[in-house]
């Protein structure tokens, strides 16, 4: 059995959600305190072992490729400085071999993945969303490449959702539970309100196998008219079975506004240098809202 060595995180989405802040800015360069949320998921596939990366990219993402990349005379000037924690931070976006890709036209997930289909080769892969932090003793990642060692197949993580969010989400319909392990029925992506057979849903990591790109080599459409990565995870698993891992870890959702301004405040409540101020500056603004609030 082959071990997973190489991952695909998209990045070419255009980040709508975000404009007008993401006109010229890639979404994923958007800070979370003072890291872009990329680098969070960059980080997580390096300790969990992973070797080689490629980043599906699209028109104006080039920032992500230059965060990436060497900076000597940053570098030069901060060790000049003596400003070594800084400096090795800096260091740590440029540690691991990157490879890009562009994905030329905007046609879903599914087509994202396939653009990396020669650089993935027969190889069982990672994929990574960048819209999808996670906070885990260990790395998400990780738990799922486990489970695919001791199960030889596909591994999908996901986590409960509240019945009200399921149709935001591709949703399980499961066989039998094992522990945190699933044996699927079927992958349902982002199905109707009050339809969903489970709660539990798709959340951002998946370990794959090559034969994913026989089914994503058909170019079907699914749910917006987009190639759904769901869906051939579905096909694939009518023929061998995909199972699904309810992680260990807490979820952040980066990828909508509110989501994005939550994960920030809790970050910077984890933050020690950052906490008390925090909380003492949004006792204020709670303070002067309910003054407002009651004029």
């Amino acid at each position: 059995m082959k071990k997973i060595k190489k991952a695909v995180i998209p990045a070419a989405g255009l980040g709508t959600r975000f404009l007008p802040a993401t006109k010229a800015m890639p979404k994923e360069m958007l800070p979370i305190i003072d890291k872009p949320t990329i680098q969070y998921i960059v980080e997580e596939a390096i300790e969990s072992g992973i070797e080689d990366l490629i980043i599906v990219t699209g028109k104006g993402k080039r920032a992500i490729e230059d965060h990436f990349d060497n900076a000597f005379e940053l570098e030069y000037r901060l060790m000049d400085a003596e400003k070594l924690d800084l400096l090795t931070e800096v260091q740590r976006s440029s540690s691991i071999d990157i490879h890009y890709i562009r994905q030329k036209e905007p046609k879903g997930l599914g087509h994202a993945i396939w653009c990396a289909r020669r650089f993935i080769d027969d190889e069982p892969f990672a994929v990574l969303l960048g819209d999808d932090i996670v906070v885990a003793e260990e790395p998400c990642l990780k738990q799922l490449m486990t489970h695919y060692e001791e199960t030889n197949a596909s591994v999908i993580g996901v986590q409960k959702v509240p019945e009200h969010q399921t149709h935001r989400y591709g949703i399980i319909d499961y066989a039998e539970q094992m522990g945190r392990l699933y044996e699927v029925n079927r992958f349902i992506e982002k199905p109707k309100q009050g339809s969903a057979p489970s709660n539990l849903a798709i959340m951002g990591r998946y370990i794959l196998k090559p034969e994913i790109f026989d089914y994503l080599d058909m170019q079907e459409k699914g749910a917006g008219g987009e190639i759904q990565l769901t869906d051939a995870i579905q096909k694939m698993n009518e023929i061998d079975s995909v199972y699904a891992y309810n992680f260990e870890g807490t979820r952040y959702d980066v990828g909508e506004k509110l989501g994005f301004i939550l994960t920030s405040i809790q970050f910077a409540l984890h933050n020690e240098e950052l906490r008390d101020s925090v909380i003492q500056g949004l006792k204020e603004i709670l303070d002067e809202e309910t003054i407002y609030m009651l004029s």
